[in-house]
């Protein structure tokens, strides 16, 4: 698979983030990971620019 064939892969859980409001607050992206924290509670990390929240 060339490189631009997987860039304009669409997204199958884009629509999905939208809908929650999953929306990095520092560039806006919907590509967010949810991960576990270190006390044991939910933190979110942009996959696009590496800023991380809770």
């Amino acid at each position: 698979m060339a490189a631009s064939d997987f860039e304009k892969a669409p997204d199958p859980f884009a629509a999905q983030r939208a809908r929650a409001g999953l929306n990095c607050p520092s560039c806006g992206s919907s590509h967010i990971a949810q991960v576990l924290g270190d006390n044991g509670g939910v933190s979110y990390v942009c996959t696009a620019c590496g800023h991380s929240w809770s």
